[in-house]
């Protein structure tokens, strides 16, 4: 492995550890990757609700075109030109395939568009889900924080912040950032 593959391998993991430890953030990184997710959806939703639009549209000319050529055949039955009338009863057969092909990709665009609004609402559901978690984690973030830093709260007035645990999250982060310049440096 490369140096590179090293230390990604490496910020990967400290990453995950970290994560794992504030869970909080881990539902911020989820919550923000579904979002991503529901706005691509909606863009692919908007686009294959245009594309039936568009096939609909196409639908509705060859229709009109088969409409013409059916009454260009009696014409030129009842005027007795038969060539006329086999050739344009080839064109309405030819038509009439054309439309079935497009009524078939309508089909199966708006089955597309089922299963995307139906992927969308999946993902707004989970959304709420995990914004849920997070309106609730500043909650359990603080019953920990209680039950670790209990000693002090109790005796604390006001809810002031502790300034030594501030001193040591400041001294240990600094440790921690220290370590991982040094493991990097090698």
């Amino acid at each position: 492995m490369s140096v590179f593959d090293d230390v990604s391998r490496f910020l990967e993991e400290r990453l995950e550890e970290y994560l794992r430890a504030h869970p909080h953030l881990e539902l911020q990184v989820l919550d923000d990757k579904l979002r991503d997710q529901a706005a691509d959806t909606a863009k692919l939703l908007a686009q294959l609700q245009a594309e039936e639009q568009q096939q609909q549209k196409a639908i509705l000319e060859t229709a009109n075109e088969i409409q013409r050529w059916h009454q260009r055949i009696k014409k030129a039955q009842q005027a007795g030109r038969k060539d006329l009338a086999t050739a344009a009863e080839q064109r309405e057969a030819a038509l009439l395939r054309q439309g079935n092909q497009q009524w078939g990709q309508l089909e199966i665009i708006k089955e597309r568009v089922a299963q995307t609004k139906e992927l969308h609402q999946k993902i707004q559901v989970r959304r709420q889900e995990v914004q849920a978690k997070i309106r609730q984690a500043p909650k359990q973030q603080t019953a920990r924080t209680a039950q670790t830093t209990g000693w002090y709260q109790k005796t604390s007035s006001g809810g002031a912040s502790d300034p030594l645990e501030e001193q040591f999250q400041r001294w240990e982060m600094d440790d921690e950032l220290d370590q991982l310049k040094r493991k990097m440096g090698r």
